[in-house]
Order: structure tokens, then C-alpha cells, then sequence
């Protein structure tokens, strides 16, 4: 039986036309390129629906309100679709997949994100390439996970970065082996696929709400008062972008004591590396201890996006600031390696 699809088109470069002013959204381009691509392909390709959002959407004015319509389009779908495909753009596509990941439950089902550097209107593009491939992965293949498809890979969403603004292979994993390889083959490693403890019995969303969090990131000579001011309220979470594996200067007692401070008041301080690949440990160096000392808890090895996402999730939870630093380094959708 041939599996049906809903396209959830977003908007972002995959679906833009170029013109005097610039690469701009174009709400007939997608429909006319899948018509051509089904007419080419007949019975190969599934069946599909799209869904246009109006207006299309840059990926940079997302804002958690975006995330909870396309979540909410999923499940409002649910019943009638057996994948789901959404056509988003490349620059903050990994925030909507680690928001996803964690906002939708009870997931049985394919939700595949993914876009294109060049847009499907240009005569050399990969967006076509992107576009083809998810579709026969989202429907020929079981991988119930949020996903990102981007050039040679399917990647778990809440595991995936951004990393060239040029490269046809944008989006890298680092910490967690792709869940496809693409090539002159598609290989899906089933044994990569993320399972739950617990199995909802339906699918459901805990939404994502607006949180005030943030990032930093330490280099060598920050002046503490730049933290002091970061962390002051109505702040409720930051991700401390860190050194190496979870280090910090230890020897700036300032430093130290603001986020002492701003820990008793209830700010929830991530560790995060500013390395690619690896985990916080912040046992192994006194630089590492320091910061764990003044209250800064360990977020392994998530990406920053899956970082600051599941930071809003569990703000958005209401639960006590204790549960939430439990919560932080403890997997909850496999955006980190359980130690």
C-alpha cells in the first residue's frame, strides 16, 4: 500500500525564486517542481499532500510559537498521514528539530526536517537532491524520530548543528552516528533509532513556551561584570559555552562568585563545550570542578540548540529550579549520551 505523505511547507531557500531584490519565497514554486517530479517518477514516488504556510517563513523569525504550529499541524494530521516531511530553512532548522524532538510525544511516525542551501528554482541546486531523498526515506523507511535530512545523511534532530552557510553537507551530528547514510544507497541503521522507556499510547505535545535564556561563550580575559549583567533577571537559564571539557578560569574569584550568585537566585547555568565533539565532565579538571562548585551543571554532550531548547522545555514545565538542574543532564529523547 502506497504510504502517504504531508509536506509541511514552512518557507526558506528550498521553495525561493530568485529575483532583482534577491532570493524571495514563492508559494506556486514547490507545488510546480513536485508535479514535475511526480509526473517523472509516476507510482515511485508517494502520495502527498502540502501544506503551505501563509506567509512562508524565513527560518530566522522563528520564534517557539512557529514550533508549536508545526507540532500541532503534525498531530492535528496524525490519523490521516503515516509520514511527515517539513520544509523549513537551513539557519535555525536545528532549534525547530531539538524543539520538536522534545515537544512531541508518543511519536510512531516519521517527521523529517530538511531544506536546501540553493533553491529548487536555480538550474544547479541541492534541493531537489534533499527534497527526493526524504521523501522516499520518510515513506519507505521506519525511522519514528524528529530527523534532519541534509545532504548525505539523516541525523537525529535534537542532536544536529548548523556548520557551513555554503556546503551542501551543512548539518553535522557530532556526538551521535548518523541514523542514514546516503549515497548510491540508503542505509538506515534501525539500531540507531531512538526508543523510549515509556511508550505513549498517543501522540501529544508539551509545548515549548518563550523562556528567558541565553548563551555565552567564555574567551580568555571576560570581565565578569559583562557575566553579571547577562545573568541578571528576569533571567532564567543560561548555556555557558565552556573550554574544552567543561572548563572555565578558576582562578577569578569574581567570575566564580557571580555565578555563585546568580545560582542561589534560581538561574539555571548550563555547561556546554565550545568543542564540536565531546562531553562536559566537569570532574576531570580543577577548572572543571570550579564551576561545578558554584553551581554550574554539566549538559554532556548536547548541542547548543538542544542545549537551550530543553532548557525552555522544562521551563515551560513549571517545574521546581531543582528538577530542572536534575533534568538538564539526564536523557530525555537521546539529545545526550547517557553516562
Amino acid at each position: 500500500m502506497n504510504k502517504r505523505l504531508l509536506i509541511i511547507n514552512t518557507g526558506g531557500t528550498i521553495g525561493m525564486r530568485q529575483t532583482e531584490h534577491g532570493y524571495m519565497p514563492d508559494a506556486n514554486l514547490l507545488d510546480h517542481q513536485l508535479q514535475q517530479i511526480t509526473e517523472q517518477w509516476g507510482g515511485k514516488m508517494p502520495e502527498y499532500e502540502v501544506l503551505n504556510y501563509s506567509p512562508l517563513l524565513d527560518s530566522a523569525n522563528f520564534c517557539p510559537a512557529d514550533w508549536l504550529r508545526i507540532a500541532d499541524d503534525i498531530v492535528q494530521h496524525y490519523q490521516a498521514f503515516d509520514a511527515f516531511l517539513v520544509l523549513h530553512g537551513t539557519d535555525t532548522m536545528a532549534y525547530t528539530a531539538s524543539a520538536l524532538a522534545f515537544m512531541l510525544r508518543g511519536l510512531e511516525k516519521n517527521v523529517i526536517l530538511t531544506g536546501s542551501q540553493l533553491p529548487l528554482s536555480l538550474r544547479r541546486n541541492d534541493a531537489r537532491e534533499n527534497l527526493v531523498t526524504a521523501m522516499i526515506i520518510a515513506s519507505e523507511h521506519h525511522v519514528p524520530e524528529v530527523c534532519v535530512l541534509f545532504g548525505n545523511a539523516l541525523l537525529r534532530g535534537c542532536r544536529t548543528t548548523k556548520t557551513s552557510a555554503t556546503s551542501f553537507d551543512a548539518f553535522v551530528s557530532p556526538n551521535a552516528a548518523p541514523l542514514a547514510t546516503i549515497g548510491t544507497q540508503i542505509r538506515v541503521f534501525e539500531d540507531r533509532v531512538y526508543r523510549p522507556s515509556q511508550i505513549d499510547n498517543e501522540v501529544s505535545i508539551l509545548p515549548i513556551q518563550n523562556a528567558a535564556v541565553a548563551t555565552l561563550r567564555l574567551f580568555p580575559g571576560l570581565d565578569p561584570r559583562v557575566l553579571e549583567n547577562v545573568l541578571q533577571t528576569p533571567l532564567q537559564g543560561l548555556v555557558l559555552e565552556s573550554y574544552g571539557a567543561g572548563n572555565g578560569p578558576s582562578h577569578d574569584r569574581e567570575f566564580l562568585a557571580t555565578l555563585q550568585r546568580a545560582n542561589e537566585r534560581g538561574v539555571v547555568i548550563v555547561n556546554i563545550s565550545q568543542c564540536r565533539h565531546g562531553s562536559v565532565t566537569q570532574n576531570d579538571y580543577a577548572t572543571g570542578r570550579a564551576l561545578a562548585d558554584a553551581g554550574v551543571v554539566s549538559g554532556n554532550d548536547m548541542t547548543i540548540e538542544a542545549a537551550l531548547t530543553k532548557l525552555m522545555f522544562l521551563f515551560s514545565r513549571e517545574l521546581p529550579t531543582e528538577t530542572i538542574r536534575h533534568e538538564i543532564d539526564r536523557n530525555l529523547v537521546g539529545e545526550l549520551t547517557s553516562r
